[in-house]
């Protein structure tokens, strides 16, 4: 902050439209940014994870090794001008926030159907029976 806060609100971050701290607790840490529910059923799971202010082409996901990463990026600004053509405000944001779920190595990259609709990702994901791993003997040959 710029100053002291006075009563547990700053007056610069009322005036520039910046959130308090106290704004941040009662909104959550991630203000509705990556919230995700996951339902299961029989076939599967079914994940809702919202991503306000993001498009398609901002979101990608990628499935690795038995974990599916979800990542998004943004770039934005937000110019001001007065009528001579000099700023009033300017500010940009941008940055890349990522989630990551273990859903199995048996998983495959083709079984995952994902959506995007009005700012929320909508993902169906298998459930895949593992495969009991058998043990393989490995014998060393003797010579002799």
């Amino acid at each position: 902050m710029l100053m002291p806060s006075i009563f547990g609100e700053s007056l610069l971050d009322d005036f520039f439209g910046f959130p308090t701290l106290e704004s941040r607790r009662t909104a959550g840490t991630t203000n509705g940014l990556m919230q995700t529910d996951i339902k299961e059923d029989d076939n599967g799971y079914h994940v809702t994870m919202n991503l306000p202010g993001f498009s398609k082409e901002d979101v990608k996901g990628e499935l690795k090794d038995g974990y599916l990463m979800i990542t998004a990026t943004t770039n934005s600004s937000n110019d001001t001008k007065d009528d001579d053509g000099k700023y009033i405000r300017r500010e940009r944001y941008s940055g890349t926030c990522s989630r990551s779920f273990y859903v199995g190595e048996d998983v495959k990259q083709e079984d995952i159907k994902a959506r995007f609709e009005n700012g929320t990702l909508k993902l169906d994901i298998p459930k895949v029976q593992e495969k009991p791993k058998v043990e393989e003997s490995k014998y060393i040959s003797i010579e002799g």
